[in-house]
């Protein structure tokens, strides 16, 4: 079953998960190379981000020896594009419509004193 809507946006409410997904977009990384990249956190509280990114769809984990390796699912990022493409493209229809229905300031006309 895929995660719902607000899980993703949740997992991505916290800049150290966006830190973390900036860092995998390089392509698969083990948790302590995720660690070096991201400013000021440690392997477990990496760990902890990886988990909610892994509960919301946005990463997979895959087991190498003792490794665990993480990288980018791209099919919740397929959809999070989808769903900003049609808000963008909804109000830009709504812009459209104000734009022609609201009467437009006549032309020359100054606000200046004189």
């Amino acid at each position: 079953m895929a995660p719902q809507g607000g899980v993703v946006f949740e997992a991505l409410a916290d800049p150290t998960r966006r830190e973390i997904l900036l860092a995998l977009a390089d392509g698969e990384l083990a948790v302590g190379d995720i660690a070096d990249r991201v400013q000021g956190v440690g392997r477990t509280t990496v760990s902890s981000h990886l988990r909610v990114l892994r509960m919301a769809g946005l990463v997979t984990e895959r087991r190498e020896g003792r490794f665990r390796l993480y990288s980018i699912d791209p099919t919740p990022a397929s959809q999070l594009v989808g769903f900003v493409a049609q808000v963008y493209r909804d109000s830009l229809d709504e812009l459209r419509s104000d734009a022609r229905v609201a009467p437009r300031s006549a032309k020359g006309r100054s606000t200046a004193t004189g």
